[in-house]
């Protein structure tokens, strides 16, 4: 049993009142290839916010660095600092400058470790705030169609944890090049102290190079599956969330619990992967590093045995052989590399889907003899690369009313997109008055051009907002609101309900007629030239849905609007000036709904419709 809407038919278009991903098989979690080695799109992506903030990037390696700095004079320091106590120097002479020369190295340490704190937090949170900016920006301006490559869920995993991992990028960066600072000057220090020193621990440091790589390639493809299964997860429970009263009345419960679930295997697998890995690498530092200190204090203590060197240089020593074997830092830091390049890749695969293109000009208006007429011109267009619509051409009159007919999956939702540009065709073009649609500006063409779907979605806090949305002007009490929701036969029912047009939509009891007059006075709240009715009545009674046709094309301005209806009910083509037959999407006949019905084809279309039949 299906529990929620999945991929849409040849013919649907995504923007029946869904969001633009609704399209997509939830859990596909991105391309098969993400494993891979990270693209360039993914570097590019990075590199573009480190420029973005390159003033924080460059205080935070700045800062990281000095620290660095700070934690390698230290040690000279307190060892300079007991050879001379050690030779009797007194706490108030030479010795008490340097004792508070440590001092004041700790404080600046301490100092430099808070803020590069604040610096990392905030870097991290605007880049990450930008990224989301970035994606919420690309999924809205793009094609419906195109945004349906990715699930819900996984949509939500990309905007949420992979849009975090990716946002600490640039600070990991800036403080991994910083940590490289402490281990290199941490070897200069021991040439400096005694080269013998130097000579001992850079025999290990092969193996410490060697670790760190295979470390940081085995990592990168475990946490690709590991982002992977978690936005299969995200998108099955989200699909499931969408389809639970479905699911509670197939008896389904149990099954769909194991279907969402079933990805869980797989993102324990690789989460442990990843953790074994980083574990491996840690206990093999634990065995590599503390062997390389011991080398190294053992050295110093033959050279201090000799005479060689001093207590505070084998104190100093000790210290900088810690320092240069940092290996758990720079594990960590390249952890946080591996996870936020990984998470960029998903980023710019989202960020790779081209936005529909803007144009510059304006559709003329009324004033300017623009009557609302639509022309598509020889219009190919396909969906998930499957050709639909097949060299259509049609003319709606402006101020007509145009009904388009056809079996399911012939192309009538995809013909809707196309005709108010939710949609760019493959080839061809449509017209406005003659302005093709793709030269004019997205803004305009949405006040001038509106659409009303099946299933709409409602926005903003109250019944009100919902009709509001978009609009000049907004409000739940406006005239404009009030007018839009009684030509749709909503203003009776609206003020029915608790607090009127300021009742939480999610708190009224609407019927799914109910919110489809909601979409309705949306779409005529804006006062189009051309509205697009893509089944927007079908979940009307035929008593309502009189009602409501006979409002919207016998108003007041029903001559000055241009109407194209997508339906399946006779009743509501026979109202329609013309009716445009789809068929395999190809424009198979247009002329009157009474002149069509004597065709035996095109009565099957509606025989299951329980409406008027022949009207």
């Amino acid at each position: 049993m299906t529990v929620a809407p999945g991929a849409p038919g040849r013919g649907l278009s995504p923007a029946q009142g869904h969001s633009p991903t609704s399209a997509a098989p939830a859990g596909t979690g991105g391309h098969p290839g993400s494993a891979q080695a990270v693209p360039p799109a993914a570097h590019r992506l990075l590199r573009a916010e480190v420029r973005r903030h390159k003033g924080r990037v460059a205080a935070l390696f700045l800062c990281a660095t000095a620290a660095a700095g700070a934690q390698l004079a230290l040690p000279a320091a307190l060892g300079h600092t007991l050879d001379l106590l050690l030779a009797g120097g007194a706490p108030g002479g030479r010795a008490g400058g340097w004792l508070a020369v440590c001092a004041a190295l700790t404080c600046a340490l301490v100092v430099l470790d808070a803020a590069e704190t604040v610096l990392t937090g905030t870097l991290a949170a605007r880049t990450t705030a930008r990224l989301r900016t970035a994606l919420t920006d690309r999924l809205l301006a793009v094609s419906p169609l195109r945004a349906g490559r990715f699930a819900h869920g996984d949509l939500v995993t990309r905007c949420t944890g992979n849009a975090a991992h990716a946002g600490t990028t640039p600070g990991s960066a800036a403080s991994a090049l910083a940590a490289l600072v402490t281990p290199a000057g941490g070897v200069v220090a021991l040439v400096l102290l005694d080269p013998r020193l130097a000579l001992v621990f850079a025999a290990g440091i092969p193996l410490l190079v060697l670790l760190l790589r295979a470390f940081s390639r085995t990592s990168a493809a475990c946490v690709a599956r590991y982002q992977e299964a978690q936005a299969a997860v995200a998108g099955r429970l989200v699909e499931a969330m969408a389809g639970a009263r479905t699911i509670a009345a197939g008896g389904t419960v149990e099954r769909e619990r194991r279907r969402v679930l079933e990805p869980v295997a797989r993102l324990s697998e690789h989460g442990h992967r990843t953790w074994h890995l980083q574990g491996r690498a840690t206990a093999q530092a634990a065995v590599l590093v503390p062997f390389l200190q011991l080398a190294v204090v053992a050295t110093g203590g033959l050279l201090l045995s000799a005479g060689q060197l001093s207590v505070g240089g084998l104190v100093a020593a000790a210290r900088y052989a810690v320092l240069a074997a940092g290996i758990g830092t720079l594990v960590g830091q390249l952890n946080a590399l591996v996870r936020g390049r990984t998470a960029a890749q998903r980023l710019a695969e989202v960020l790779a889907v081209p936005a529909l293109p803007q144009g510059t000009r304006t559709p003329p208006g009324r004033a300017e003899g623009g009557a609302g007429r639509l022309e598509l011109r020889g219009v190919h267009a396909s969906y998930a690369g499957e050709p639909v619509l097949r060299g259509v051409d049609l003319v709606v009159p402006g101020g007509s009313t145009v009904a388009v007919v056809g079996r399911s999956g012939a192309g009538k939702s995809l013909l809707a997109a196309v005709a108010g540009r939710l949609v760019e065709p493959d080839a061809g073009q449509v017209l406005l008055d003659g302005a093709d649609l793709a030269g004019l500006r997205t803004a305009a063409l949405r006040d001038t051009v509106a659409f009303a779907f099946a299933r709409p979605v409602l926005f903003g806090g109250t019944v009100g907002d919902a009709i509001a949305a978009g609009a000049p002007a907004r409000g739940p009490h406006g005239a404009r609101v009030r007018a839009a929701a009684a030509a749709a036969c909503a203003d009776g029912f609206l003020r029915t309900l608790p607090e009127g047009y300021a009742t939480p939509h999610d708190q009224a009891p609407l019927s799914g007629g109910e919110v489809q007059r909601l979409g309705l006075a949306r779409a005529l709240v804006r006062d189009p030239r051309v509205l697009i009715l893509d089944d927007a009545t079908s979940s009307l009674d035929t008593v309502t849905e009189h009602e409501v046709t006979r409002a919207l094309w016998g108003g007041p301005d029903g001559a000055a609007r241009t109407r194209l209806v997508v339906t399946h009910r006779a009743s509501t083509a026979a109202r329609a000036d013309r009716t445009v037959w789809l068929d395999a999407g190809r424009v198979r006949a247009v002329a009157p709904h009474d002149r069509l019905w004597e065709d035996p084809a095109y009565r099957a279309l509606f025989a299951d419709d329980t409406g008027s039949g022949h009207g």
